[in-house]
C-alpha cells in the first residue's frame, strides 16, 4: 500500500475509530501517570523545541504536510486534525524533528493550534529516547500492514499521559461543517 492510500485508509479508520490502540492501562498505571503529569518531560520538551516551527500551520503544509479529518474519541476527547507527510511516513526513519504527523486542534475563529506529533513506523519495536511505540498488528482496523505508533502531546496538556492516543483536552468541535 502506497502512502497516499495509507492516508486515505487512516483518516477513514480513524473517524470510525474506537479510540485507542488495543492497549490496556491499569487503573493504578493510569493513576500513576496521571499523578506524574506536571512533572517535567525531557523528550516532550526535546519534541518541543525540535518542531516549534509547527506553531503556523503554514510551515506544516510548506514542508508537504496534508491534513486528515479531525479524530474524536468514542469516550471523549479528541486527537485533533493531523497533518500527515507522505514522505516521512515513506522512509519509515524516526527523527524527532521530522514526525510522521502534526496534529492541531481546530479552533472557533478557523485558526489551528498545534498540540503534539505522531511517529509512526513499520519498523520495530521502536523507540524515541527510550519511549516505546504502541504496535498496532495487521490485521487491523486502518486496513494497514503492523505499525507502531508514538504521540507526543508536547503542546497540550494530557491528563492521561503525555503519549496517549487521546487527549480529553482536546475537541474536535470547532471543525467547520460543509453544507451538503
Amino acid at each position: 500500500m502506497n502512502a497516499s492510500t495509507w492516508i486515505k485508509t487512516a483518516a477513514v479508520a480513524s473517524i470510525l475509530s474506537i479510540g485507542g490502540t488495543g492497549l490496556l492501562i491499569s487503573a493504578a498505571s493510569a493513576h500513576d501517570a496521571a499523578a506524574h503529569a506536571d512533572l517535567p518531560n525531557p523528550l516532550a520538551d526535546a519534541v518541543r523545541a525540535a518542531n516549534d516551527r509547527f506553531q503556523d500551520v503554514a510551515v506544516a503544509k510548506s514542508e508537504g504536510y496534508g491534513p486528515i479529518p479531525c479524530v474524536s474519541g468514542i469516550d471523549g476527547g479528541a486527537m485533533g486534525v493531523h497533518f500527515v507527510s507522505e514522505a516521512a511516513l515513506k522512509d519509515d526513519a524516526i527523527d524527532i524533528a521530522h514526525p510522521e504527523a502534526v496534529m492541531y486542534e481546530p479552533q472557533a475563529d478557523g485558526s489551528m493550534q498545534l498540540i503534539g506529533v505522531e511517529y509512526i513506523t513499520t519498523k520495530g519495536p521502536a523507540n524515541l529516547d527510550g519511549h516505546l511505540f504502541s504496535f498496532t498488528n495487521a490485521p487491523n482496523r486502518y486496513g494497514l500492514p503492523a505499525f507502531y505508533e508514538l504521540h507526543v502531546w508536547a503542546w497540550r496538556h494530557n491528563p492521561t499521559s503525555a503519549f496517549a492516543d487521546m487527549n480529553p483536552e482536546v475537541s474536535c468541535d470547532a471543525v467547520a461543517v460543509e453544507a451538503p
